[in-house]
């Protein structure tokens, strides 16, 4: 049996969130896929490594990493998204990679499995943070190495801006900065999680990507609109809130529609360390 100890996430991606993500597995890929190239140039994975993918979601990163590699492993809560990620798997006829479900705070890994480990947005919300990348530094071999990328505190980007155009109607989605989705936001705390962890030669690096949210403003603010963050608080406030908030939200997004669709320069960083 499964062992789960991050219940409360567990939940969330295993019901509304996860079904969301794994229904609209392009659009999501489409915002967050342009870190891919970055997190796997970091990892330099050969054609002899094996390639674990923390928080793996519906696959994508997990895929190209199995391409450049012997065999790649995702992990993830989120059954909806695990389902998604092998029926893409079959229809990209990638045959060396494999998806599990599992808590990698806890999940038992073989010792030294792995020769690298990977995670785009998928280690903010640990419930221990020491403890699941002890757990996951146990999996690596001697020297693994892990590259990840997370969010940064969202004041000054993008993201920030548009969060910040609903402020006045409902919370900010994410949270206060350091907690949530932005837990790993201090470079500093990075440093401290992961020197606990036994890595050594941690690395933290800003980067950003182009994140494509939609195809013009009625379609990106209906799509982030319905993102879980943002549809968990607009249930927090009335109608009248609520309305007002979305009229922001589509408003603030006005400012960032090109030819093509809606971007925001997304903000992340890239997390190298050796076990």
């Amino acid at each position: 049996m499964t062992r789960i100890v991050n219940e409360h996430q567990a939940e969330a991606w295993n019901g509304y969130e996860g079904r969301h993500w794994a229904d609209h597995h392009a659009r999501y890929d489409a915002v967050n896929g342009g870190f891919n190239d970055l997190l796997l140039e970091a990892a330099g994975i050969g054609a002899g490594d094996r390639v674990l993918d923390v928080g793996c979601g519906n696959g994508q990163l997990t895929r190209l990493a199995a391409r450049r590699a012997r065999e790649a492993v995702g992990v993830d809560l989120s059954e909806p998204m695990l389902a998604r990620a092998r029926d893409l798997a079959v229809a990209e006829g990638v045959a060396n990679v494999t998806f599990e479900r599992g808590d990698a705070q806890v999940h038992p890994f073989r010792d030294g499995a792995f020769d690298v480990m990977l995670s785009r947005f998928g280690i903010m919300f640990f419930a221990d943070p020491v403890a699941a990348f002890g757990n996951i530094g146990r999996a690596l071999g001697a020297d693994g190495r892990l590259a990840f990328v997370c969010m940064t505190a969202i004041e000054g980007t993008d993201l920030g801006t548009v969060f910040g155009a609903m402020r006045e109607h409902l919370p900010t989605p994410t949270g206060q900065d350091g907690g949530g989705p932005t837990s790993f936001s201090d470079p500093a705390r990075i440093q401290e999680v992961l020197g606990a962890a036994g890595f050594r030669g941690v690395g933290c690096e800003r980067v950003e990507a182009d994140q494509l949210w939609g195809r013009d403003v009625a379609d990106a603010a209906a799509f982030l609109g319905a993102w879980g963050p943002v549809k968990y608080h607009l249930g927090l406030v009335g109608p009248e809130a609520a309305a007002k908030a979305r009229e922001a939200l589509a408003e603030s997004l006005g400012r960032f529609e090109q030819p093509g669709g809606v971007r925001l320069r997304g903000a992340a960083w890239l997390v190298t360390a050796t076990r």
